[in-house]
């Protein structure tokens, strides 16, 4: 079965800072709009920013290979010359990252680049990247 596009949706309390930030720094284009929510092509899927109040922040997270990994996350994953192109802008872009762009389980089953940065209504992302496509699910 082929890979289908995914869709998302997720709250935000900005919908112009939302727009800023998926549309230029993370390259989205835009869908359909209204005044409170946002339709973006974030690398061939669909996610939606819908407008909601505030909410509290505090973000769980878990240990994974050193690193305090935001257990509420979502994310792409890219090729590996996707992933180190977008890895690039952003850190170009002066990015703050929750964490830096590196490879985890370097040698093991799983390696993977990864990098995670929350989106201006502290949103988690993760975009990661295989050597292998195959190694996706493996255990």
């Amino acid at each position: 079965m082929a890979i289908r596009p995914f869709h998302v949706a997720f709250p935000v309390t900005d919908l112009h800072k939302t727009r800023e930030f998926y549309e230029s720094v993370l390259g989205c284009t835009v869908g359909r709009t209204s005044d409170r929510w946002i339709d973006f092509n974030l690398f061939g899927h669909q996610i939606t920013a819908h407008l909601c109040e505030p909410t509290d922040t505090t973000v769980a997270t878990n240990p994974v290979d050193g690193k305090s990994v935001p257990v509420q996350h979502w994310g792409v994953i890219l090729d590996m010359p996707s992933w180190e192109a977008l890895a690039q802008r952003l850190q170009a872009q002066g990015i703050e990252f929750v964490i830096e762009p590196y490879v985890r389980f370097k040698g093991e089953v799983g390696e993977q680049a990864t990098m995670f940065l929350l989106d201006p209504s502290g949103n988690a992302l993760e975009f990661k990247a295989f050597g292998d496509d195959a190694a996706i699910f493996a255990t």
